[in-house]
């Protein structure tokens, strides 16, 4: 019956939205305008906690990113990002959403692999850096051999159905061993064209902004991101019809 739905979030109500909504999971994580950041502790503790109120034990998992900028880090940004992933499960978290490269665009494999050993029994998911890499199917294939559960791609374009040429290329090399995650700029009307391609699961943000209280010289936009509950809801029910 269909494919997984992933929802991008960056607060507890975000993640009870998603729950209510029927995901399959959240990606918790702060700054989404800019690609995603590593959330607060709190706010990983208070994700864990709403979704275990309702027995989802495996619902959340954490993106793990220690600055935006690309994803080639030096040592010290690879040990934050280690002891972030040990921090995620240890708070319980279901899983961890990470991405290193090297400086010729393939996968960091030394930091893939110390990141996959600190998370231990959780799932790891090699996000959107892999849409960076010169060859992602070969780069597909390397986390396959590091023990990375899933990834998440846009198939090399802006927008996953824009990718879906390279979405089919990976199911077809790599499923079975590696869950192939579509997202990137996904709306609800691509889901469609996004299952045919063979893929495990969609991810989309169902962000919409609203104006909060006037912010002031230095205090940033006047909008903030909530998680719409419609697109939420239209979008679990696109994805889990039958392919």
């Amino acid at each position: 019956m269909g494919i997984a739905v992933e929802i991008a979030v960056q607060d507890v109500v975000g993640v009870r939205v998603a729950l209510a909504g029927g995901a399959d999971r959240v990606e918790l994580c702060s700054a989404l305008g800019m690609g995603g950041l590593t959330p607060s502790a709190a706010l990983i503790a208070g994700a864990v906690a709403e979704a275990r109120d309702t027995g989802r034990d495996g619902f959340v998992h954490v993106l793990v990113r220690p600055r935006g900028g690309g994803f080639v880090y030096d040592a010290d940004e690879v040990a934050l990002t280690v002891a972030d992933v040990r921090f995620a499960r240890e708070a319980g978290a279901a899983g961890v959403v990470v991405g290193a490269l090297n400086d010729s665009g393939a996968v960091d494999a030394e930091a893939v692999a110390a990141i996959v050993d600190a998370a231990g029994p959780l799932s790891v998911t090699f996000h959107r850096a892999i849409d960076v890499a010169p060859d992602p199917v070969r780069a597909a294939e390397r986390l396959a051999e590091l023990g990375v559960a899933r990834i998440l791609t846009s198939g090399g374009a802006e927008r996953s159905i824009d990718g879906v040429g390279m979405l089919r290329q990976l199911t077809d090399r790599v499923g079975g061993r590696v869950q192939v995650m579509a997202g990137g700029g996904v709306r609800v009307d691509d889901i469609p064209e996004i299952v045919a391609t063979g893929a495990d699961a969609v991810h989309l943000s169902a962000r919409d902004a609203v104006h909060g209280s006037p912010s002031g010289p230095g205090g940033g936009a006047a909008t903030y991101d909530i998680t719409d509950a419609r697109i939420v809801r239209a979008a679990v029910e696109t994805a889990k019809r039958r392919r």
